[in-house]
């Protein structure tokens, strides 16, 4: 194992970044017609699940029918070490881990594509022609509609910063969140909140107040909020929760009015890519408007291209919440995750602010 690989089992295995077990290996395959003429091969490795990839990759299928297409679906660790073992494997990576997809990108394991898709895709949402975003998922409350016919309307921060300082021994326990020191998810948006909003730390001191839970996924949290075990989740990813509370109409998702974070999936084609044309091709099916379109109408992953509107775009979101939306920026500070002294410094204090109820 080389040491830019050491590096990230350090980072991502701590921190909850690796997913499903290391053990789930999924697949799908679809077949090139081999009555239409020459074939070849695509080969995407992917930290996606396959519900949200399977009709991605349908609707390229049915434009490239000459392709023979393999997708395995990885854990965001497996798929990386792949990469770092095989680089010549996989024709396009997809991952949710977008430090360690700049990173890669940063340092030359990337192929820039200059087709005019790429060329008038967002710049916030590529770096260099080299990394894509493709998803557009806020990050997001969840809030059962009791608390808000007891206690108030939660459209915010502040909202939610009030409603735990006042009722805190009502909420105790019943409220859930990432804990930053296992969850990687939950350190990025400490990291990026913290830079964001000076009253950051008194909404932490404002969970520990109510003893809220820690745990390391959404999927924890929705399961605790459907189940009734919690009230109130905060920091969840929107997209996986449209997917899971599409039929609980007792929890209401809220897009924070002030500042609302926005994670992005990332794409990319290695260096050593076997199948270049092919990789090409994909990755501008993923960021033109047929391949966005089927994003936004048959996934919650959202879609960024500027020319559609309506449910599941970016555009929709935007003439929603407006500056309110904050994509993390694909550049160097994506790095400061990776950063050892960093990380212990931020942590430290996340758990200062949040034992404050224990000091008083």
């Amino acid at each position: 194992m080389n040491r830019l690989s050491r590096l990230a089992c350090r980072w991502l295995l701590p921190l909850g970044l690796v997913g499903a077990p290391a053990g789930a290996d999924e697949t799908l395959r679809y077949a090139a017609k081999t009555d239409i003429g020459p074939t070849s091969q695509l080969v995407v490795h992917g930290a996606l699940d396959l519900p949200q990839m399977r009709p991605l990759l349908e609707g390229f299928h049915r434009e490239n029918p000459d392709l023979e297409v393999r997708y395995r679906n990885l854990t965001t660790l497996a798929l990386h070490e792949r990469f770092l073992v095989e680089p010549d494997e996989a024709d396009v990576l997809l991952s949710s881990a977008m430090p360690w997809q700049y990173r890669l990108a940063n340092e030359g394991h990337a192929r820039s594509l200059e087709s005019p898709d790429a060329r008038r895709w967002p710049a916030w949402a590529r770096w260099r022609h080299e990394l894509f975003a493709f998803t557009f998922e806020p990050i997001v409350m969840v809030v059962n509609e009791t608390v808000i016919e007891r206690f108030g309307e939660v459209r915010g921060h502040a909202d939610l910063l009030a409603l735990l300082e006042r009722h805190a021994e009502t909420l105790q326990g019943q409220v859930v969140t990432y804990d930053p020191a296992t969850s990687g998810a939950g350190y990025t948006y400490a990291i990026e909140e913290s830079r964001l909003s000076p009253r950051y730390w008194d909404l932490v001191a404002a969970l520990g107040k109510a003893e809220a839970d820690l745990v390391d996924t959404t999927g924890e949290m929705l399961e605790g909020l459907i189940e009734g075990r919690y009230q109130v989740g905060y920091n969840l990813l929107g997209s996986y929760a449209r997917d899971r509370l599409a039929d609980q109409p007792q929890l209401r998702i809220v897009v924070p009015e002030d500042y609302a974070l926005v994670t992005q999936r990332l794409a990319l084609i290695p260096r050593q890519a076997p199948h270049r044309a092919a990789a090409e091709r994909f990755l501008d099916y993923l960021i033109g408007e047929p391949g966005q379109t089927v994003l936004a109408r048959e996934t919650t992953l959202g879609a960024i291209h500027p020319a559609l509107e309506g449910p599941g775009t970016a555009t929709s979101l935007r003439q929603e919440r407006g500056e309110a939306l904050r994509p993390f920026t694909l550049g160097p500070g994506l790095l400061a995750t990776l950063d050892d002294l960093k990380r212990e410094a931020l942590l430290t204090r996340w758990q200062r602010e949040f034992s404050r109820r224990e000091q008083r």
